[in-house]
């Protein structure tokens, strides 16, 4: 079973995901946010689960979708970690620096 790792990023993003939604319905956002953690824990036992990013078929990352929104990250075998990266809403543009 691989270690799951959030980034700093990734925790950001899941904090803005909440305070977007959350404007409108806090019982909402809390679901999503439950929603997209949830299917990250996965990845622990299934990371290879995911599928390659299109935009950037050549890069190590993955991804898995949520609802709407894209959960990135990367394995690292030789530590046997999942890292998650970032979590972007799926309408939204990938950026390279995004992966970094």
């Amino acid at each position: 079973m691989a270690e799951l790792i959030w980034s700093e990023e990734a925790v950001a993003d899941l904090e803005s995901i909440y305070d977007f939604i959350a404007r409108d319905s806090p019982l909402y956002a809390r679901h999503q946010v439950e929603s997209i953690y949830k299917s990250a824990e996965r990845l622990s036992q299934f990371p290879e689960s995911g599928r390659p990013l299109p935009e950037f078929p050549n890069l190590p990352h993955k991804e898995i979708i949520v609802d709407s929104y894209r959960v990135i990250y990367r394995i690292d075998s030789q530590s046997d970690e999942v890292k998650v990266i970032g979590v972007v809403h799926g309408k939204r543009l990938l950026k390279a620096s995004t992966l970094v």
